[in-house]
């Protein structure tokens, strides 16, 4: 499903997803694979909980103390001679950004991979004032060149395939390139080098950011981000507020819980630490460095009980590929920047404003694999409840299904109601069960029914089965030992009376 497609409600983008069988088996095959590499990593590195657990004690001191941090960082980076600016909102930052690229009379802007640059939408605010944006990572250049968003927050490309992107390749050299990876690499590997020597400014996101050095970390796989940080003679980096970490000993346990979580490797291929412009004695490196520090909206979980965790997320992609939901209907049927549990969650808590929410949080079986998939255990499965909860409370539910609800509480609240539904249930299944299912598409069943059957009715309610095996139990006391016999009738007794018998 393409950018241009994902619009509408959360229910409308899901639904073309799920008539998508390409994108279907496309997400599934890939999170599959990732799910079960970091399986396989996590466990040969051994006492994975003991490492995850560790992790989280990292990342709730760090945002218990995230002001402090902050301004650490901030202090040392400006001690190495960086430029570091605080935004407050999305469009402070874009601001800022396109300051610096007017300032430096921009044409051009190599990006690496960043989600706080798609977040803000920055490469269509650089393109309005004449600024050429290039991503260099490669699944982002093919989304690039698609026109769409990334469907997956470590494989954004996850939902094409190698004839799509020779197809998009092949416009962009003019020729007719073959759905062969290495010659298709290989074209993109040329093309973005010319671009890379082109560019006035370089521009990446931000994996860690270190307190005590004032230092920044990026984690990669195909060596663009280096590239992009130290040919340009200007960089800019954009992060998250809630990037930091105290010091390069806490980035060890980050750098063995990213990597095996994300794409199940041992360690990333490439880990760069930059801390300042260039010097005098380095061999490269930007002449000037820029870090825009952002919030958008993360403060906003700041002190809230049930969403602070939120801000430890290490965007590593686990949960995505964790999710039955999201191996069903990709990222694009999420709406957002963010897509999986995380984006359910992030997406409407970056908001302040209740009206605004849309219905993703109810995208989730709330099953829980999230959580167990998570290297910094965040329990996104309770988040997405309280999201539903406060949502409901100020007044934006939908207002069908509380009825309905109200409508099965008053049933379930008196056994003689809930007797008499059932019986009429199961005299009006008649008229539309078929082989064993009701098939109709009509009022509330037309969403349910579209992709499932609906069970019917048994013939026989667990009540009544109940009451038939008591009455077995009881014909059957006549011809049992004495022994035996009264210790049943005590237990038919008790349970007669709601208690809970023992055997």
């Amino acid at each position: 499903m393409s950018a241009a497609k994902a619009n509408g409600t959360v229910k409308e983008r899901a639904e073309l997803a799920l008539n998508d069988e390409f994108l279907r088996k496309a997400v599934k095959f890939t999170t599959e694979r990732l799910r079960l590499g970091k399986k396989n990593a996590s466990a040969d590195h051994g006492n994975w909980d003991e490492w995850r657990e560790r992790g989280r004690q990292i990342r709730l001191h760090t945002i218990a103390h995230l002001d402090y941090y902050l301004n650490l960082f901030a202090d040392n980076a400006r001690a190495n001679g960086v430029h570091v600016h605080f935004a407050d909102t999305g469009e402070e930052a874009v601001k800022i950004a396109l300051q610096i690229a007017e300032n430096k009379s921009a044409k051009s802007v190599v990006k690496s991979k960043s989600m706080v640059t798609e977040e803000l939408h920055l490469n269509h605010a650089l393109e309005g004032i004449g600024v050429e944006a290039v991503e260099t990572d490669l699944g982002e250049y093919i989304i690039q060149l698609a026109g769409e968003t990334p469907s997956h927050i470590i494989i954004p490309a996850i939902h094409k395939n190698r004839h799509q992107i020779a197809e998009l390749l092949s416009k962009e050299a003019g020729e007719t390139l073959p759905p062969d990876t290495s010659i298709l690499a290989g074209f993109v590997r040329k093309k973005l080098r010319e671009k890379f020597l082109e560019a006035d400014i370089g521009m990446t996101g931000c994996n860690f950011a270190i307190a005590e050095t004032g230092s920044m970390v990026l984690f990669e796989n195909e060596g663009n981000a280096r590239m992009v940080s130290t040919v340009p003679k200007t960089q800019i980096t954009l992060m998250g507020m809630e990037r930091i970490i105290p010091s390069w000993t806490d980035l060890e346990v980050m750098a063995t819980l990213l990597p095996r979580s994300a794409t199940g490797q041992k360690l990333t291929v490439y880990m760069s630490g930059i801390t300042g412009p260039r010097r005098s004695k380095d061999a490269d490196g930007p002449e000037e460095m820029h870090i825009i520090i952002v919030d958008n909206g993360r403060s906003l979980q700041l002190g809230d009980p049930e969403f602070q965790e939120l801000l430890n997320c290490i965007r590593c992609g686990a949960c995505l590929n964790a999710c039955p939901v999201y191996r069903h209907i990709g990222g694009h049927a999420y709406g957002g920047t963010y897509s999986g549990p995380i984006g359910a969650v992030l997406t409407p808590a970056l908001k302040k404003n209740v009206a605004e929410w849309d219905d993703i949080a109810n995208a989730s079986s709330l099953c829980g694999a999230c959580y167990e998939a998570c290297p910094v255990k965040i329990p996104l499965h309770d988040m997405l409840v309280s999201l539903r909860r406060r949502k409901v409370e100020a007044g934006h539910d939908n207002r069908m299904e509380t009825i309905g609800m109200k409508g099965f509480a008053a049933l379930a609240g008196d056994s003689l109601r809930m007797k008499t539904a059932l019986k009429l249930g199961k005299l009006g299944q008649k008229l539309v069960a078929r082989d064993g299912g009701i098939r109709i598409k009509i009022g509330p069943l037309k969403g349910w029914n579209t992709y499932r059957v609906t069970p019917t009715l048994p013939k026989q309610s667990f009540r009544e089965q109940w009451g038939t095996l008591e009455a077995e139990i009881r014909s059957g006391l006549q011809e049992m030992d004495p022994a035996v016999k009264s210790r049943m009738e005590a237990i038919v007794k008790q349970r007669g009376k709601g208690g809970h018998g023992h055997g």
